[in-house]
This record gives C-alpha cells, sequence and structure tokens, in this order.
C-alpha cells in the first residue's frame, strides 16, 4: 500500500484539505507512487522524460514531443460543464447533473493509473498576491510526466501555493488521468472519454487524453471555464479567452493597455507578439502579456477595469510560425529555452524541428526525417507525397520570460488598467479594418455577435460566419444570458470605461488578395482606437461604429494601395441589413439576454434602416 503521508512530508506539503485530496485519489486510481513538484524539478524530469523517450533532444535545450495520433486537440463534444443546478445549463456549454458526471468519471479512473506514479501538481493561476489570487490556486494530479513538464512551463508551480492559503480549503481540484488511449474508442460511439469541469465545486476530472488542454487543466480547464464560473459566482471578475498587449508612445512616454477576443484562426497570438512596423519603432513599442486568457476586474479605488494573464506560459499553434508572421515567438521557442514542440515534423539525426509554414518550402533533404505520426517521409506511400508534415494544431510550450518583448511589468500582480477591449474575427466582407464603439451595451453586444468565417478548426461553411460569442463559445460555463449581463455589471462598474472596437485584418478583393498587409502593420489601427479615446481624432460615424478616415491613420511606410484602403474603411450597408437577421437569429438562443443588449441590436439595425 502506497505511503502517500510520507510522500508529502517529504515534501512539505502541509495543507491538511490538499493532503486529504491527494489521499483519496491515489487510492482511487491505483497509483504505485507519489511525487509532489516544484518548478526546481523541470531539469530532472526532462532528463528522466528523455531516458524513456517521452522527449527527444531538438537541439540545445529544446524537446519534441508526439501524441498519440488520435489525441491532437481539445474536443468539445466530450468536453462537459456540471454544476448541480440545472439552470446552470447554457447553449454551448454542454451541461450535465454533476450527480451524473462525477460518479461516472470516478468509474473510469478507478485503478487506472495502476503501476503508475501520480504527480502532486500544486501551481497558481495568478501572479502571487494579486487580488484575484482567492481563485487562482489549484492542485493537478496527473499520470504523465510530460504533463508535468508542461505545466511547469504554463503555471506557477510549487507546494507553497497552497502550504500558504487562507482558506486551506480554497483549491481546484484538478484529476487526470490519461486512460488507454488506443482503446478509448475516439470519436465513436463508444468513445471512453470525458473532460469535466464540476464548477460548483470547483473540481475537473479529465479522463482519456494527454494533450494540451484535455491534460494541462491549469489552462482551460481552470483558467477559463472554471474562472468564468468563479467570476460570475462571485460576482467580482471576467474570466475570458482574450489575448493583452501593451503599447509605449516613447514620445509621451504614456503606456495603453488593450485585451481582446479572437475566434480560431483569427491572428490572435500574432497580435499579442507583434512588434512595431520598422517605420513606426522610433515612436512606439509594443508589449506582450499574454496571448490566450485574461481576467479582468475593476479596482474599485481608481474606478479602473484591470486585467492579468494568469499564464505562466505560452502553448502556441506551431503552424505558419515563421520570421515574418511573428518573429517574437521565433525568438521565445529558440534554442536554450527549454520549449516543447508536440506534433511537428522531426528529424531525428539532426534534431531538427519543422512545420508548415515554417519555411516556404519543407527541407529538401528528406533524411531522417519523420512527420507527426512518426512515419518516414521518405517512405511515404504514393499519393501522400503532399500530406502535412505536421500536425495542423501541432504547438510549442514556452514560458513567458522567453518572449523577448515581455511587459517589464507582466507579473505585476494587480495586472495593468485597460484602455481598449478588442473582438476580431477572420472575414473576408462585412468588416472593416476597425470600428470603434463607444456604448457599453453595443461593445458588449458587439462581443457577443462575435464571428468568423468557418475554418478547418471549426464547422461551417464557407463564407458563413460561425459565431462566437467574445471567443468563449468552447469555454462557456453558465448561461450566455447570464454571461451578458455579468459582462455589462462588471465593466458597467468602472467610471472610466474602456473603449470597445471591431478589427478586421483579412478583408478580400474579388482576386482573393488580402486589401491591408497586416501582421505588425496591425498596430496602426490600435494607435488609431487610443487617439480617438483621447479625443485626438474623430473619424467618421457609421450605423456600426466610427472608422478611421485615411488621414487618422498612420500610414507612413505601409504597403496599401489607395483603393484597397477606401474598401476596408467603408461599411457595406446592403451586407449589414443581412448580417443584422443572421445576429437577431442567433442571440434569440439565449433565454435571459439583458434587454439592454437587445436595445442595442434594435439601435443597430434602425441606424441601418435610417441609411436606405
Amino acid at each position: 500500500m502506497i505511503d502517500v503521508d510520507a510522500a508529502l512530508d517529504r515534501a512539505g506539503l502541509k495543507n491538511s484539505q490538499v493532503r486529504e485530496y491527494v489521499r483519496h485519489w491515489a487510492e482511487l486510481t491505483g497509483a504505485e507512487r507519489i511525487e509532489v513538484i516544484n518548478a526546481e524539478d523541470d531539469a530532472r524530469l526532462l532528463r528522466e522524460s528523455v531516458e524513456a523517450r517521452e522527449l527527444l533532444p531538438a537541439g540545445e535545450g529544446r524537446y519534441y514531443s508526439r501524441s498519440y495520433v488520435k489525441d491532437t486537440a481539445r474536443s468539445e463534444e466530450r468536453t462537459v460543464v456540471a454544476t448541480n443546478n440545472p439552470s446552470d445549463k447554457g447553449v454551448y456549454n454542454n451541461w450535465r447533473p454533476a450527480s451524473e458526471m462525477r460518479p461516472l468519471l470516478e468509474e473510469r479512473m478507478r485503478g487506472a493509473s495502476a503501476g503508475k506514479t501520480m504527480y502532486v501538481v500544486p501551481y497558481l493561476m495568478a501572479p502571487p498576491g494579486s487580488p484575484l489570487e482567492a481563485f487562482a490556486a489549484g492542485v493537478e494530479l496527473t499520470d504523465a510526466r510530460t504533463v508535468v513538464l508542461h505545466m511547469i512551463r504554463m503555471a506557477r508551480v510549487g507546494v507553497d501555493h497552497v502550504n500558504d492559503l487562507a482558506d486551506q480549503n480554497s483549491f481546484v481540484r484538478a484529476v487526470h488521468v490519461t486512460g488507454d488511449l488506443e482503446n478509448l474508442g475516439q470519436g465513436t460511439p463508444e468513445d471512453q472519454r470525458y473532460f469535466v469541469t464540476v464548477a460548483d465545486e470547483r473540481t475537473i476530472l479529465h479522463y482519456g487524453s494527454s494533450y494540451g488542454g484535455n491534460a494541462l487543466l491549469g489552462k482551460i480547464a481552470h483558467g477559463l471555464r472554471q474562472a468564468t464560473y468563479d467570476g460570475w459566482a462571485s460576482g467580482t471578475f471576467l474570466a475570458e479567452q482574450f489575448m493583452l498587449l501593451g503599447i509605449t508612445n516613447k514620445e509621451t512616454g504614456r503606456t495603453y493597455h488593450i485585451c481582446g477576443g479572437f475566434p480560431s484562426a483569427s491572428g490572435k497570438t500574432n497580435l499579442a507578439m507583434m512588434l512595431a512596423p520598422d517605420a513606426l519603432g522610433d515612436r512606439y513599442t509594443v508589449h506582450f502579456y499574454g496571448d490566450d486568457i485574461a481576467w479582468l476586474w475593476v479596482d474599485p479605488e481608481d474606478g479602473r477595469v484591470y486585467a492579468i494573464n494568469p499564464e505562466f506560459g505560452a502553448f502556441g499553434v506551431a503552424k505558419d510560425t515563421n520570421e515574418v508572421t511573428n518573429p517574437t515567438a521565433v525568438d521565445a521557442i529558440a534554442e536554450g529555452t527549454g520549449t516543447i514542440f508536440t506534433n511537428v515534423a522531426y528529424n531525428e539525426q539532426t534534431q531538427e524541428v519543422w512545420w508548415e509554414g515554417r519555411t516556404p518550402d519543407p527541407p529538401a533533404d528528406v533524411t531522417g526525417w519523420r512527420d507527426w505520426t512518426g512515419m518516414l517521409i521518405s517512405e511515404r506511400a504514393a499519393g501522400s507525397e503532399n500530406s502535412p508534415w505536421a500536425h495542423p494544431n501541432s504547438r510549442f510550450t514556452t514560458t513567458l520570460a522567453n518572449v523577448p518583448n515581455i511587459a517589464p511589468d507582466y507579473e505585476n500582480p494587480k495586472g495593468v488598467p485597460i484602455d481598449g477591449i478588442i473582438f476580431g474575427g477572420r472575414t473576408r466582407d462585412r468588416e472593416p479594418l476597425i470600428r470603434a464603439i463607444t456604448d457599453l451595451a453595443e461593445g458588449v453586444y458587439d462581443g457577443l455577435t462575435l464571428g468568423a468565417e468557418a475554418t478547418f478548426a471549426a464547422e461551417g461553411t464557407e463564407g458563413v460566419l460561425r459565431y462566437d460569442p467574445m471567443s468563449m463559445r468552447p469555454f462557456m460555463a453558465y448561461p450566455e444570458g447570464a454571461y451578458g449581463a455579468h459582462w455589462l455589471k462588471i465593466i458597467g462598474a468602472a467610471k472610466v470605461q474602456p473603449i470597445f472596437a471591431h478589427v478586421n485584418w483579412f478583408q478580400r478583393g474579388e482576386d482573393g488578395r488580402f486589401l491591408w498587409p497586416g501582421y505588425r502593420d496591425n498596430l496602426r489601427p490600435l494607435l488609431w482606437l487610443m487617439r480617438l479615446r483621447d479625443g485626438e481624432v474623430t473619424g467618421t460615424a457609421t450605423p456600426v461604429g466610427i472608422v478611421p478616415t485615411k488621414e487618422e491613420l498612420e500610414l507612413e511606410g505601409v504597403d496599401v494601395r489607395p483603393e484597397d484602403l477606401d474598401r476596408i474603411l467603408a461599411i457595406d450597408v446592403a451586407r449589414w441589413r443581412q448580417e443584422m437577421g443572421y445576429r437577431e437569429e442567433h442571440l434569440s438562443q439565449f433565454p435571459g439576454l439583458p434587454e439592454e443588449i437587445w436595445e442595442a441590436h434594435r439601435r443597430v439595425a434602425a441606424a441601418l434602416d435610417a441609411e436606405a
């Protein structure tokens, strides 16, 4: 019989509630050993993982991992929010009763870690001392060493984070059991996987994966699903799938902070890691805070909205990451950074990694190269020569400190004051480059009707928007009507309101060409937004918001045709009238949506009709 108490004593884990929790799950899962993790264990665990060939070296100080071929992404249909209150059921949260899901997961996990080590990972999803620290502590139990290594990069890990809790019971209980990946029936009617957040019990139970957010439970399950429920239940904060950046005007010393949500394949990470274009580099510096999650709250002392990135690292999509699209990310995953790559192509002889978009063409000499499934490129069957080398959802995991333009105050416990909240979906028409929204209800309405054209990562028909409220569709934990009301309550409590805006870098011409260069030039519309906020420009009023005039944008050094600029700063009223019908149908799904949101919808629709 495993001596849990002896293992916890050796690690200095003193929290009695955590000890009881570990004892219970060690017995239920049948783990053979217990190991408590601190961040200082990283080097040893890397050595052990390389020796066990769970990781392979990918150059100096970098590592490569390959997941099971049917375990490569989130699985929304197997992801459940469970509570004890049926009124928590929403349209998107796949709600189930806690009384049904808890025993179901316990039965799947029973004895499933036999012969394995149970790693105890105490973590914190916030800078220590944060006003939101009470919601940030968790303990993940996992039977996968690689999951531990990812968690060390993505969260602050160590026993002190739970030993020092004012309320010893105020931690998220997060249990991950890998299961027999080759016999789980992934994607079939017999699928055994379940990824459950029992939100009102602050418990996360994930079974049947060792990949990404399915297994790194501090990230999406705690940082978004659990946190958004906690923020609502406590009435104190918002937890959103938002990037967070800072822009400093070097001439005035003024720094602006902008956060915002972007659906899949809409440029969120590239924007978060953006650098100033060369022509503006002498005047502006852009700092990175986070590319995936932000928690927002209002400081009653100064009445401002603040945001923190609860994460400690970045879990970025590798595809199309290169020196042009995201030089910041390339530097953050360079040799010596401790980065872990997952499901990219790997050369077993040279220890190089490659993915689609890393270079214009794959390596010409295929000697030693294996694709993400482990197949030698040189031995591919006829007809499969052009199959991707890397999985489209291949990833890199690196700590925030590796990002070269990381903000100097990224660990400020209070977070940073928010000047703008932006939303952006990939659309080839209907959305201009930027449109600013100065009314709170209309800003929240815009976020609730955020959408992007369907991509490989999302269901839908090409050219038709897949609505993704605030980019939180896969992460909603409570009903959408209440979600809208909570947004109005939290942001409405601010004496200093952030300005809202909708951005779109992806308008195309009839020839399929992108009309805006994007990437580093995306700083230009954000600078205009901050100038509008400060009353330095006025823009042009339209039925759907304020758009810049050409003269108001800082266009020095930008390569854009005048006729293209005219188009991306214009509103297609007929297209927007059509869009309003789709929006009404979308919002009608959500019972209890605040009347302020419907009033905003009617105001925008009436303004569009008045343009006739």
